[in-house]
């Protein structure tokens, strides 16, 4: 072995093609590589790194990752690892250094989110770990990797509009009773359970009628609706986001009553539709029996925002941060918003009420201010 690296380190110098294209500085490290490699053999740790490009790689490790995982992430680790197959694709797997890895994360961080960003990283990980525990290389360059800091200019802040968002207690009480009055079917009924219950939207279309119980007054969450299509027949229902959602959310008498009154409307469509209804009894159906689209209801959302008069950009989404302010002003504890709410982390919970709390802080400046302003 050390007389074969020795011949390669004289091979390289006379430019003369050998099996291995890596030619070494000096006799004495030609020596040095080869006695390690010896080392190795003897002690059966040597290892001959593959020469597998990075993307066909990856595509292989996706096809093991989808074997355990929700398909939603599925989706999301593909979207991620195209942002190193689109500069490594064709490279060996094994000459992806640190140095290289470090590079691209910089790359991404000046255009993407730090949140983002460390999605991408925790693919990046996912994939050279799985290629060590195969040993397919000896080295993984995702280790101690730092993400940069974000340094947010003044600008930036001014330009930022608040990253959550909700309706204050008046403007929703304006939108349900627009939605009751000028909404289309199930649409007061829609946002009135969102902003009742603070459930997802993927919680509350994958709802059904064996999950309310109309004598405890709750509705039991235990899947969501994935269908990131939008198509009427394409789609699951997958386990919750987090196992703390899955969950038994208590409602009050107002929901309950319109839950019921949906029922025995929803009893009458199905005799009119007869066969033409596919009764899966999810509670927020069309009229065909498929659960209603995310699409429509949030095309239906911006059309009763509009007709109301709020100029927000309020999302589905945006009824669950709404229902965590009111149960904040209603002086519910941060444990049982974790709770009701199916937060896992409990720095989830912690994040959203910190802010909640800041903006009914200022909230209740601007109303001093301006009563002071009046006595003066």
């Amino acid at each position: 072995m050390v007389l074969y690296c020795i011949l390669w380190y004289r091979s390289s110098h006379k430019k003369i093609k050998t099996n291995n294209q890596a030619g070494f500085a000096t006799k004495e490290e030609a020596t040095s590589v080869a006695r390690k490699i010896e080392a190795e053999v003897e002690n059966g740790t040597y290892l001959k790194e593959t020469n597998t490009t990075f993307e066909a790689f990856a595509q292989e490790w996706i096809k093991i990752y989808a074997q355990n995982a929700k398909i939603s992430s599925v989706r999301a680790r593909s979207k991620e690892m195209k942002h190193f197959i689109s500069v490594w694709g064709p490279y060996q797997l094994k000459k992806i250094s640190k140095q290289i890895y470090q590079k691209r994360i910089v790359e991404l961080s000046e255009k993407y989110s730090r949140n983002y960003v460390s999605g991408i990283h925790a693919c990046g990980r996912m994939i050279f770990n799985h290629a060590v525990e195969l040993g397919l290389i000896k080295i993984n360059p995702t280790e101690n990797i730092q993400l940069p800091k974000h340094q947010i200019k003044v600008e930036e802040i001014e330009s930022q509009g608040e990253e959550i968002k909700f309706l204050e207690k008046e403007e929703l009480a304006r939108f349900l009773r627009t939605s009751d009055s000028d909404g289309l079917e199930m649409d007061s009924l829609i946002f009135t359970t969102l902003a009742y219950t603070g459930l997802r939207i993927g919680e509350l279309l994958a709802l059904k009628w064996t999950d309310f119980d109309e004598e405890k007054g709750s509705l039991r969450v235990t899947k969501t609706l994935y269908n990131p299509s939008n198509n009427i027949q394409n789609y699951e229902l997958l386990p919750p986001k987090t196992s703390g959602s899955i969950r038994t959310i208590r409602i009050d008498e107002k929901l309950v009553k319109m839950l019921k009154r949906h029922e025995i409307k929803q009893k009458e469509i199905k005799l009119q539709k007869g066969i033409l209804y596919v009764d899966k009894q999810f509670i927020f159906a069309r009229n065909d029996g498929h659960p209603q689209l995310r699409k429509v209801v949030e095309t239906r959302l911006k059309r009763l925002l509009k007709k109301t008069g709020i100029d927000k950009n309020i999302t589905p989404h945006s009824f669950r941060h709404t229902h965590t302010s009111l149960l904040i002003e209603a002086g519910v504890g941060v444990k049982e918003i974790q709770q009701r709410l199916g937060h896992t982390d409990i720095n989830t919970t912690m994040n959203i009420y910190a802010h909640m709390t800041a903006n009914m802080e200022e909230k209740a400046s601007h109303q001093f201010s301006k009563l002071m302003k009046d006595l003066l």
